[in-house]
């Protein structure tokens, strides 16, 4: 089956004090963006198409500058992680098979998470699976319900979340595997009604299972693949893990 990747770098990052994307700021001299980009191809994907928009001529410079082949989509204007895929509906057209959506600026997905993950979304032959982690604070993160046999019931965010829910401490990390087939039959569906107006990935999720296709969750073996940073002092943080940790080596 073949595989390909679409990386979320349409991010302004007003907080990170920088004119560039937030994706282009760096953990270890590396941009973030470059650190998932890394990821995705040790994991054997090299068809990658990233989905640029705040600045993006600075996206389109950084990736003149790669060693390999990257793709780019614009996101004009920037109406939520749904409408960035939709940005991307082309690339996927021409694909098929099953596509990572990775967020460009969460340095430390690694290879073996998306490797494994995707050995868990074929073997279950599921339309969808959400990279979860388990974490000891989940305030904030949307929520993963399971089903009694595992399966994905829902992914509850936080301000929905009853008492209950938010006992769950197994969140979302923001990074999905679908079948190209069942992600194109439900994008359009796609709704923005809410606060924000925007059109939220997760919501396809919902989509998948309200059709009756299985979707399903992978607990990623470290919370970090859910670390991003929205200013200099969490950057400065990721830095700080990055060297305590050794990633990257």
């Amino acid at each position: 089956m073949s595989k390909c990747a679409i990386i979320l770098a349409g991010g302004e990052g007003k907080r990170m004090q920088s004119e560039k994307p937030k994706t282009l700021c760096e953990v270890l001299s590396k941009p973030m963006l470059r650190w998932v980009m890394d990821a995705v191809r040790e994991a054997g994907i090299e068809d990658i198409c990233v989905v640029k928009g705040y600045r993006a001529e600075y996206i389109d410079e950084y990736v003149s500058t790669l060693p390999f082949k990257v793709e780019t989509v614009l996101q004009s204007e920037r109406l939520g992680t749904g409408h960035a895929v939709m940005m991307a509906r082309d690339f996927l057209k021409s694909r098929g098979g099953s596509v990572v959506i990775l967020g460009g600026d969460a340095p430390f997905i690694d290879s073996e998470t998306i490797s494994d993950s995707y050995n868990q979304h074929s073997s279950t032959e599921s339309s969808a699976t959400v990279i979860s982690a388990s974490v000891e604070d989940a305030t904030g993160y949307g929520r993963v319900v399971r089903n009694e046999d595992g399966s994905l019931s829902a992914i509850i965010e936080h301000k929905d979340a009853d008492e209950e829910i938010r006992k769950i401490n197994e969140i979302n990390s923001g990074a999905y595997w679908f079948e190209v087939e069942a992600l194109l039959s439900v994008l359009d569906r796609i709704t923005a009604n809410n606060k924000a107006a925007e059109y939220y990935l997760p919501d396809a999720l919902k989509l998948i299972i309200g059709d009756g296709m299985k979707a399903g969750a992978f607990v990623a073996k470290t919370p970090d693949v859910a670390l991003g940073a929205n200013d200099p002092a969490q950057l400065q943080e990721l830095n700080e893990i990055a060297i305590a940790k050794g990633y990257g080596k």
